[in-house]
């Protein structure tokens, strides 16, 4: 089942045929598996499938119901969790083409991979700012993140949720993990500067076929399809960047509806935090590109 009311229902993130978008996640789902610990035994849980890696994490814990509007996003996932290695998507494309230009910031591969193998955050910040932060990097950086580039790559509706300089923001959001995460703990450091996926994130699953379950559809209409009261954990991705108002409320009741009294929703968003309540547990992801990690209750959603 599809809806027009959501961009992802395109499968592309600018325009043409259903393609593969995410051949890694950039979410840490340990993030997850914290906020839902509490669920006593193993407790249902429905996803956002991407790339699989999240819904593989939690099928270690849970039993998980997995799915995506993207056909295309469904079949890689299902295949990562049979075995499949991983492939490159778009996203990728499009990071390993800005990292292509790293050397004229002067960011050299033994430069960035000696600061990768630092475990003091302390350390980190100071060479991130001597070493890597420099002003070629903040003007090359921000160019290839100004709204003139990222049209060329994203659709209208994926851009409008992001902060005016998207750049900076997105700087800050990475000096601000660097300087709570060790480098050399952390993969998605090497994932994001390098594009290398070390044996964590490259991790075959173990889990049960009985555990984890693909489904095809939009999360709205696949929850809508469930029982009440199904799961006791949502984590969501950022699926309502770019949604229009009316999914997102569709969405809201949909959860509410599926979830038992005490479930726990994760929401993902690109967008700048406008505070920064309790709620918000971006700086907490190690993936370093978040402005919004929000967890909370169904009916807060």
């Amino acid at each position: 089942m599809t809806t027009a009311e959501t961009p992802w229902a395109a499968g592309s993130l600018r325009a043409g045929p259903q393609r593969l978008l995410f051949g890694n996640m950039y979410e840490d789902a340990e993030v997850e598996c914290a906020a839902f610990a509490p669920v006593q035994g193993r407790g249902r849980v429905f996803c956002i499938a991407s790339a699989g890696p999240t819904a593989m994490r939690l099928a270690e814990e849970h039993k998980v119901l997995a799915c995506d509007i993207n056909p295309v996003q469904l079949a890689y996932a299902e295949s990562r969790a049979n075995g499949s290695p991983v492939r490159v998507g778009d996203a990728e494309r499009a990071m390993n083409y800005a990292r292509a230009l790293m050397p004229l910031a002067g960011w050299r591969r033994g430069v960035v991979r000696e600061f990768l193998s630092l475990s003091n955050t302390a350390e980190q910040i100071k060479y991130w700012r001597r070493h890597l932060d420099t002003w070629r990097f903040r003007v090359g950086f921000d160019a290839l993140l100004s709204r003139t580039v990222l049209r060329r790559v994203y659709s209208p509706p994926f851009l409008a949720f992001l902060p005016e300089r998207f750049g900076a923001a997105l700087r800050g959001r990475m000096e601000r993990g660097f300087a709570r995460h060790p480098n050399s703990l952390n993969p998605f450091a090497r994932l994001l500067l390098l594009g290398e996926i070390d044996a964590v994130l490259a991790r075959k699953s173990e889990v049960r076929p009985a555990d984890l379950q693909f489904v095809q559809g939009d999360a709205a209409s696949v929850l809508e399809a469930c029982a009440p009261g199904s799961f006791s954990g949502f984590a969501l991705s950022n699926i309502l960047d770019g949604a229009e108002p009316a999914y997102r409320s569709r969405l809201a009741n949909a959860v509410r509806r599926a979830a038992t009294g005490d479930a726990v929703v994760i929401l993902r968003s690109f967008a700048e935090a406008l505070s920064e309540p309790a709620a918000n547990h971006a700086a907490e992801d190690r993936s370093l590109l978040w402005g919004q990690v929000n967890i909370g209750s169904a009916e807060r959603l």
